[in-house]
């Protein structure tokens, strides 16, 4: 396993990535990587993730960062984990697999070769360790007081390690590496004095006084203005030195009649962006691996990105740190492959490139094969860089390559100029925050962006982190004096004008992306502006030929095409999606071009996919589904459905996708397409605890089904809209919901169906302590169900089963329980016989056979770990804890307990998470620790209040009575008397314990 935390920070396992999650969880990890093998408690997590105000979730919120870390890596397999201990995580790793201690170590061993005068072996490891390094630790995190003081120490340590190799470069006599080393990291810190010097040693070791002077007085101004010092006196001494040696002596060439040489370099690159900011680990890497080819071939490197990326700025900015490799020349020339005028042709090329070499006019042959034949011996003569930027295809470049060595040629393009001999090409993404914000400091002024930061961040945040959009946004805010980053965010919130935004000048955005899209054929165009229809993330082939209505192999050719332009990126194989500017554009270009209903097609077709490709796995998940009535059409698409290969796992990759098409649809009208597909998703987001999912589809189909007017689709969508309000904590609104469909279906005259709907009231009144009602509704369904058939008996009997568990009626609850998992072996449908499997364990262990019921219980857990089922997990493992802490086996049930409650914390279930609390407490008690135990049932009281579960909150009072029996007997017998209303109220068989302790 490889953990890189310098650069950014990823983890590698063999090929593979490793998902970190969100930023506050990729914090958390980079916490523990830093300091791997070490116990990093949790008040320091707390304080990295919020140093100003933390939540009042804060340490549940780190609990659940660290167990999905936890769970990652333990199913990544490999050496590393994050491990939980008393008060914090460590992340057990070797540190040879931590990139941050590989890296400081071979800064200290070459230190130790310095010290010991082994120059020669101290520069190799430098040398090796510098040209390794990707960039500053964990960049592009926003990172808190520990790591920020963390990255400092460690970017001190790169510039020591830096300055060490620079003087051991001027020891060796060789100071133009020394001078190619500094320049970049002198033109970062203006203000390093001691970085400055050496910088300045080095210029005057290898004669060049006049760039020692500039040094001095671009430091000097440095200082003056961010610190209000003058240099030190070992820069003025370097300055005097400098200012004799610049002072020039009378030489030759001065004299009347002397010949004075006639060779100059070729200075011929456009001016440098002066707010260049970013790429460091690219122009690194590159420079070091141009350097590595220049001596057997002429280097040749390919940079390739979408319109607005920073192509060009880049390449020149890699000229110039190659200028000391090449002093001959550097040349440049816009080969205008992509723009309104024709691209220049090889001939044309040729001759303004001899001409940048100095070579007369009439000695540049009218021919092209004698124009290639005199650039090529031209350039054999000299070591020069050469930019070609803009290149249209292979063919305009190919002529323009030198033969022998001497020569770095630069090639920039909006295609992918793809041949053997130009080698791998760097593809350039978007910047990162950190680059994005500075950028846009750099363009529209610091001190307004460290002024409103937030405002800032959503700035570059709607500009995708696109340079040329930053640049384009910075200089419009700085044209405008009077404008607050904040109104230049809400202009840019506009997503129906925002491209239009990006504008100064003649230079605008569209006109950049344009020069991409204006090429493309009629057919690629439209797939093109059809493609941003799509409103997830990303999406598949199938799904892409659904709204071109082409055959797939056509759309694959066209989606192949658009990638080459950078027009879109292949996120994983066979997956796309586009950058959210150009989403916007091919937006713009659709609504212009295409008429409002064949966008409406469009989306139909796709909806229709979908719908489709989901009925065909619920009809798998829920056989009584009835997939006839949600199909809008008896077939469509064969060749797409087949492409699609829908399963259970295909709705877990398509699932933003899926739950945005819903929205999508409601919000565009097309509500027969809207409700079904939500009631489609339906088990699914159910049997994966998808709660938020089921929700959000839910209430969009339910608006659907009412505009309709459609009412067994209405009364479909209330009820299972309240299966996620019950999962939730929203009873009332459950409660309300399903007494609506009841009463719907009564009114149609649909006994049957009402009847079974009314069976769902039956967990409502489970939880809202209305537990004798629960049973009474569980033996009228029974009753329902020998009337109007069994195809829902899996509903009534477990439902039932729990009500009578509830009163202590337990012989009778398993008797039921056991009836459920006989017809679920009968129908082998997996999900009935997990959820009836993990109820007779509950109940044995509940009449005192605890090791049957865990037996039973750890089945039911295994046949969810096999199918993916994870409805009632938390309940469940709440339950196993209960059965082990039983057995003494206390540390077996925390595991459960905490684990139980992270589940019902990353779910959302709140009755499971006032459960779980409960029962973490009582265990944390019986491993002898009351305070904490104490701390979680407060916590388990106080959200069963909030959501108004009374068997919770009777608990809760009654463990916490227990608690204070040492302490404050008056202040437990308080407690257990409120304990006793609650359970009396709602007929808890707990209630003849507490009356026992009450009446000693």
């Amino acid at each position: 396993m490889e953990i890189r935390v310098l650069g950014g920070m990823a983890v590698r396992t063999g090929r593979d990535s490793l998902h970190l999650g969100t930023p506050k969880q990729r914090l958390v990890f980079g916490m523990l990587a830093v300091d791997a093998g070490r116990l990093v408690t949790l008040d320091s997590l707390v304080d990295e993730l919020w140093p100003e105000s933390p939540p009042r979730s804060a340490v549940a919120n780190v609990r659940t960062y660290a167990a999905n870390l936890r769970r990652a890596f333990a199913k990544a397999g490999g050496e590393a984990a994050v491990v939980r201990h008393q008060g914090g995580y460590q992340l057990s790793a070797s540190l040879e697999a931590v990139d941050l201690f590989g890296m400081q170590r071979q800064f200290a061993q070459g230190r130790a070769l310095a010290d010991t005068n082994q120059g020669a072996a101290a520069i190799r490891v430098l040398v090796n360790a510098l040209g390794r390094w990707p960039g500053p630790l964990l960049h592009g995190l926003p990172l808190g007081p520990t790591l920020t003081a963390r990255r400092e120490a460690v970017d001190g340590e790169h510039e020591e390690a830096v300055l060490l190799l620079a003087s051991l470069y001027l020891s060796s006599g060789q100071p133009e590496r020394a001078v190619a080393l500094l320049r970049p990291h002198a033109a970062r810190h203006p203000t390093g004095e001691r970085l400055q010097a050496v910088f300045m040693q080095a210029l005057l070791a290898c004669a060049d006084a006049a760039g020692a002077v500039a040094v001095y007085r671009a430091t000097r101004a440095a200082l003056a203005e961010e610190m209000g010092v003058r240099p030190g006196p070992t820069l003025d001494e370097l300055h005097r030195v400098a200012i004799k040696a610049a002072r020039p002596l009378p030489s030759a060439v001065d004299r009347p009649g002397a010949s004075r040489p006639v060779t100059q370099p070729a200075r011929w690159l456009p001016l440098p962006t002066s707010d260049f900011v970013g790429r460091e680990d690219v122009l690194n890497r590159l420079s070091r691996e141009i350097k590595e080819r220049s001596g057997r071939a002429a280097a040749v490197q390919v940079i390739d990105g979408m319109a607005g990326c920073g192509k060009t700025t880049l390449a020149v900015r890699l000229a110039e740190m190659l200028w000391a490799e090449y002093p001959d020349g550097q040349l440049f020339v816009d080969l205008r492959g992509h723009g309104e005028a024709a691209p220049l042709e090889p001939a044309a090329v040729l001759l303004t490139l001899l001409r940048q070499l100095g070579v007369p006019p009439g000695r540049v042959p009218p021919d092209l094969e004698d124009r290639v034949d005199l650039w090529r011996r031209e350039l054999a003569k000299r070591k020069v860089v050469l930019v070609l930027d803009n290149a249209a295809g292979i063919d305009q470049v190919l002529p323009l390559l030198p033969r022998g060595a001497g020569t770095a040629v630069l090639v920039t393009s909006r295609s992918r100029v793809l041949a053997t001999e130009f080698g791998v090409p760097e593809s350039l993404g978007v910047l990162s925050r950190d680059e994005a914000m500075s950028l846009l400091a750099s363009t529209a002024g610091s001190d307004r962006v460290l002024a409103e930061p937030d405002a800032a961040e959503e700035v570059v945040r709607r500009c995708g982190h696109l340079p040329l959009a930053i640049r384009l946004a910075g200089a419009r805010l700085a044209h405008r004096s009077t404008w607050l980053v904040a109104d230049l965010a809400t202009r840019l919130a506009d997503e129906r004008g925002r491209i239009g935004q990006f504008a100064v000048g003649d230079q605008t955005l569209a006109g950049a992306f344009a020069t991409s899209y204006e090429p493309l054929d009629d057919q690629s165009r439209r797939v093109f502006r059809m493609l941003a229809l799509h409103p997830g993330d990303d999406l598949s082939q199938p799904m892409a030929a659904a709204l071109a209505d082409l055959p797939l192999p056509e759309t694959i050719r066209i989606l192949e095409d658009l990638i080459d332009r950078h027009l879109l990126e292949e996120t994983a194989s066979g997956r796309y999606r586009m950058h959210d500017l150009i989403r916007e554009y091919a937006g713009e270009m659709s609504r212009l071009v295409d008429k409002p209903e064949a966008l409406l097609e469009a989306t139909d077709r796709l909806l229709k996919l979908c719908l489709h490709a989901a009925l065909s796995v619920a009809v798998v998940l829920e056989a009584r589904l009835g997939g006839k009535r949600l199909a809008v059409e008896p077939t469509f698409r064969s060749d797409l459905l087949a492409a699609v290969e829908p399963d259970v796992e295909w709705l877990e990759r398509e699932r933003t996708t899926l739950t945005a098409l819903v929205a999508y649809a409601t919000e565009a009208g097309r509500d027969e397409l809207a409700w079904r597909l939500a009631r489609a998703l339906w088990r699914f987001f159910y049997i994966r605890t998808y709660f938020d999912d089921m929700l959000s589809t839910h209430r969009y189909g339910l608006l659907s089904a009412e505009r309709l007017g459609d009412r067994v689709a209405v009364a479909q969508m209330q009820n299972y809209l309240a299966s996620a309000c019950v999962r939730t904590g929203d009873y009332p609104e459950a409660a309300r919901l399903v007494e609506s469909a009841v009463d719907i279906y009564q009114a149609l005259g649909d006994v049957r169906s009402a009847a079974r709907f009314r069976a769902n009231l039956g967990v409502v009144y489970w939880l809202t302590g209305r537990l004798e009602a629960a049973v009474r509704l569980g033996a009228q369904m029974r009753r329902d169900v020998l009337l109007y058939g069994h195809d829902w008996i899996d509903l009534v009997l477990p439902n039932h089963g729990i009500a009578l568990a509830a009163v202590g009626r337990y012989a009778e609850s398993l008797e039921l329980h056991r009836l459920h998992l006989f017809l679920a072996r009968l129908e082998a449908d997996q999900f009935q016989l997990l959820n009836a499997l993990g109820h007779v364990g509950i109940v044995r262990s509940k009449m005192g056979d605890h090791l049957p019921g865990i037996r039973i219980m750890q089945a039911s857990l295994r046949l969810r770990d096999r199918t993916g089922h994870r409805y009632g997990e938390p309940e469940l493992r709440v339950e196993l804890g209960v059965a082990l802490r039983e057995l003494n086996r206390l540390d077996e049930a925390r595991h459960q307990h905490e684990t139980a409650l992270r589940l019902a914390l990353d779910n959302g279930e709140r009755h499971a998470q006032c459960a779980a609390l409960n029962e973490l407490g009582t265990t944390a008690g019986a491993q002898g620790d009351p305070l904490e135990a104490i701390l979680l049932h407060e916590q388990a009281l106080k959200l069963a209040t909030r959501i108004a579960h009374p068997q919770e909150q009777a608990r809760a009072l009654a463990r916490l009575g227990d608690l204070m029996t040492s302490k404050d007997r008056d202040e437990a017998r308080r407690l257990w008397r409120r304990a006793l209303a609650i359970f009396e109220r709602i007929g808890g068989p707990e209630q003849q314990r507490v009356r026992t302790l009450l009446s000693d």
